[in-house]
């Protein structure tokens, strides 16, 4: 008979914003997709709040923003210019945020696991994580079109944790977004807001578990607490 693996705790990181700083190299293709539009560049501090909600969106901001009407078919049109202009510059500027990725190593030195759950597609996400020699930290990489449901349905979050081999029980995410958060509430599991990513409204308003500025706030003892807080 073979033996089954016992689950492991595990942390599970939303991507862009939380784990990888991706804004610049959006901006950019959003820029080359309006390029034609004549509306000029958009900056981070413009657009910056709004580049977790994805292309589309975006580009309905710099529409608003320039008093533009929305018409749904070109907003289509310009978001696939956008994503072949972003999947083709992969990884471009993008790179993990200060400090993640000692925090993950002393996560794995106390036992921990970790997956990403992401709604950025599968396979891009994939692709930027290789490209940064990332992909053997993550246990599972789950995107938005992995399953037929995505953030913020729980069932995104627990299923990716079951693929990677994680405990229910002892897991907690890292998001810096309301969707991460209500995500991660809807799952029962604790969730770890960053506030230097990607959200028009503070992550505090979302009542996540704990607020973090830098990864050097997510030690192994605030993990361990929150865990046990939400057993509890």
């Amino acid at each position: 008979m073979t033996d089954r693996k016992m689950p492991q705790p595990i942390i599970v990181f939303d991507l862009d914003g939380t784990l990888i700083d991706t804004a610049s190299d959006l901006i950019d293709s959003l820029n080359h997709a309006l390029a034609a539009e004549g509306l000029g560049l958009v900056d981070r501090a413009a657009i910056g709040a709004h580049v977790g909600m994805g292309g589309r969106a975006m580009i309905e901001r710099v529409f608003m923003m320039s008093q533009r009407r929305i018409d749904k078919a070109l907003v289509e049109q310009h978001n696939q210019v956008l994503v072949e202009h972003y999947a083709a510059g992969i990884p471009g500027n993008s790179r993990p945020y200060p400090g993640v990725l000692e925090a993950i190593e002393r996560a794995r030195e106390a036992g921990y696991i970790f997956a990403v759950c992401t709604n950025k597609p599968e396979g891009m996400a994939k692709r930027l994580i290789e490209r940064l020699g990332l992909a053997e930290l993550f246990g599972a990489i789950a995107g938005g079109d992995t399953f037929s449901f995505r953030k913020p349905d729980p069932r995104h979050l627990r299923e990716t944790i079951v693929i990677a081999g994680g405990d229910m029980e002892r897991a907690l995410m890292v998001g810096d977004s309301r969707n991460d958060i209500d995500t991660a509430k809807a799952a029962g599991i604790p969730v770890v807001a960053v506030d230097f990513g990607y959200t028009d409204r503070h992550v505090r308003e979302f009542e996540p578990s704990a607020v973090i500025s830098h990864y050097d706030e997510l030690t192994v003892g605030l993990i361990e607490r929150l865990m046990k807080a939400a057993r509890n």
